[in-house]
């Protein structure tokens, strides 16, 4: 049964968000090989240019690859407009997304000009063609509530990510002069705390009441919650620039009232799937559990860091971002991954092939991945990076296991488009006779 209110009949072709889907994992892939290669010299330094790199394999190869994949999914069947030329449309972002995202750890990893302005013109076709479909088809929907309208402050923070992400890769390249350090610390907070939260908060809206049974978000926070998020994260912007105490308030106060915003999200999601009307064991609850649970331990990070200013060691701040980026992204992202496939592989194919009988439901995908014992081994990963934060000789360890989970979500996506082969192969058989 198909959730009342969306347009299915808008959705692309299944191969759309699925090239997306299936090049993901290979990025955490990379990423967590990179951890195994490099071991205690990536967590030395949040800065250091292996963890540039991983931090950048984990945020626009796999975070922001799925992102895009979702939208060009999701969006024409929330906002009821179709998408025109799907296929062309997925290539021209997916394709410069890969070789861009490629070309900047390469640059890192290197220090070579030569990868990072391979890197600004790939990156800038991706997210240049993707920002203007988003913006046109954006532009077509007429109201569409808090789902669409965390879309389009989506939008807005992502348009500011690449800007300050092609500036900085610009400056290491050419020697430009710019205010390096600021723009250092703005351009993750505008990417994990403004793009991406910003669109899971959008599509939570929408995917926790259909895919997990929860009663609504409350009205307030669907109206209130995004919007003043962007207001926020464009007031600490300007605080980094204004001068002397004006400046440092600003900026402390836009912090803390980010902070609040993110804590405010996690636990009103927390306590709707607390209390959701499935009291079926669902294991992409569990992802969604742990996702916030680290939210929650990462804003508590943050406040210690805005009290203690340049105070708080590395470590802290190198736990600041696992539990922000591998912790708490990659969680719910994986929890949306595992809803999202198994219903998209049975959706496709019981549209194409409704009367006869051989479409597997959308359990019985879900079962073929075993997700109760990949979440096990996630919390296991997500525990020795956390650990290798003070004691940096057992990240070789936790590339390792990032290193399995990566493998097994990708076999997982890669088992769901087997299924949709299979079954696709042995209905034309069937039609054909």
């Amino acid at each position: 049964m198909l959730p009342i209110g969306l347009s299915f009949q808008q959705a692309p072709p299944i191969s759309v968000p699925f090239r997306f889907f299936l090049t993901a994992p290979l990025f955490l892939l990379a990423a967590a090989t990179l951890l195994l290669v490099e071991g205690p010299d990536l967590m030395v330094h949040r800065h250091s240019a292996a963890a540039l790199a991983a931090a950048h394999l984990l945020t626009l190869g796999f975070s922001s690859m799925v992102m895009c994949g979702a939208l060009l999914q999701l969006l024409p069947v929330l906002g009821g407009v179709p998408l025109s030329h799907p296929g062309r449309m997925a290539w021209l972002v997916h394709a410069p997304l890969v070789a861009g995202t490629l070309g900047l750890a390469l640059a890192f990893l290197s220090g070579q000009a030569l990868f990072f302005h391979l890197a600004l013109i790939f990156l800038g076709t991706a997210f240049g063609c993707f920002g203007l479909w988003l913006a046109s088809t954006l532009r077509k929907i007429r109201g569409g509530g808090a789902s669409i309208q965390g879309m389009r402050a989506a939008l807005a923070a992502l348009i500011v990510t690449v800007s300050l992400g092609l500036v900085l890769a610009a400056a290491r390249s050419s020697g430009l002069t710019i205010p390096y350090v600021p723009l250092s610390s703005l351009h993750p907070l505008w990417g994990l705390g403004g793009w991406t939260t910003l669109l899971i908060a959008g599509l939570a809206y929408q995917l926790i009441p259909m895919f997990q049974l929860t009663a609504p978000y409350p009205a307030r926070m669907t109206s209130r919650l995004i919007p003043t998020l962007l207001l926020l994260l464009a007031g600490k912007t300007l605080g980094e620039f204004l001068p002397g105490s004006t400046g440092k308030a600003l900026s402390l106060a836009a912090s803390l009232g980010l902070d609040a915003g993110y804590l405010w999200f996690a636990t009103v999601t927390w306590q709707l799937l607390s209390r959701r009307r499935r009291k079926v064991p669902d294991t992409t609850l569990q992802f969604w559990r742990l996702g916030l649970g680290l939210l929650m331990l990462s804003v508590g990070i943050a406040l210690l860091a805005e009290v203690m200013g340049d105070g708080l060691p590395e470590p802290w701040l190198l736990m600041l971002g696992v539990l922000a980026l591998p912790g708490f992204i990659l969680c719910v992202i994986q929890g949306m991954l595992y809803k999202i496939v198994p219903f998209l592989t049975w959706f496709h194919l019981q549209s194409a092939y409704p009367g006869l009988g051989i479409v597997p439901n959308v359990r019985d995908i879900h079962a073929r991945f075993h997700a109760d014992r990949q979440l096990a081994l996630l919390a296991v990963a997500l525990a020795a990076l956390a650990v290798s934060c003070w004691l940096p000789a057992l990240s070789r360890v936790a590339g390792l296991l990032w290193m399995a989970h990566a493998l097994w979500l990708e076999i997982n996506v890669l088992q769901a488009a087997r299924i949709f082969l299979k079954v696709r192969r042995v209905a034309r058989i069937r039609e054909a006779h």
